[in-house]
């Protein structure tokens, strides 16, 4: 599985939550990580909030004693509430002890336009292809998307395939394996194979 044969076909599995949610974190993580060893991959983005996400798969990559480099990306300050951030000092801090790379910035897929639809109406370019995202895939495979290009943006990936984690709200339900892309080429990125995702998307 995951050779490319004389015909360049290749086979891979998808695996399907019943739904999406929390409850699927470990296992998705075990799949993305899995999926990232076979491809020989360098690099894995994961959505965490609060920084819980992030622990798990620090742990379940030290108990295979695998060295994929791990950025977390989470919300920008002020997201909650004005002037703080949603991830504790401490679990940041444990987490850069661990060698991860931490990555704050406004959503791309939504940021000041965002705040000019809840103030005047309407609704922007962006943010139709992150609701096109959304219905049609699932909320987990739209913050996939925008937390690729957010740590490409940072300088934490370099522009090349990496595997990406995330879900709704807490916890992951959805993985890809995606080439990524920096905001000014949104269009380059390429969603090369899902890994794993919710059959239903709410």
């Amino acid at each position: 599985m995951g050779e490319f044969s004389e015909s360049k076909l290749m086979e891979a599995r998808i695996y399907y939550f019943e739904k999406p949610g929390k409850q699927n974190t470990e296992k998705t993580l075990e799949l993305a990580i899995k999926r990232a060893e076979e491809l020989g991959l360098n690099y894995m983005v994961v959505a965490s909030a609060t920084g819980e996400t992030a622990i798990k798969a620090v742990k379940i990559l030290k108990e295979k004693g695998l060295n994929l480099q791990l950025v977390c990306v989470t919300y920008h300050r002020g997201f909650y509430e004005e002037g703080k951030d949603s991830m504790a000092p401490e679990k940041e801090e444990w987490l850069r002890a661990q060698g991860v790379t931490i990555v704050r910035q406004s959503h791309i897929l939504s940021g000041l336009e965002r705040s000019i639809s809840r103030k005047l109406g309407g609704a922007s370019r962006t943010e139709a292809i992150a609701e096109a995202l959304r219905s049609l895939f699932g909320h987990g495979l739209k913050v996939c998307v925008e937390i690729t290009i957010m740590a490409a943006d940072s300088g934490a990936i370099p522009i090349e395939e990496v595997v990406a984690v995330a879900g709704r709200g807490r916890g992951a339900d959805t993985a890809v394996v995606i080439r990524s892309a920096h905001m000014n080429n949104f269009f380059d990125m390429q969603i090369r194979e899902i890994v794993c995702i919710p059959r239903e998307k709410r």
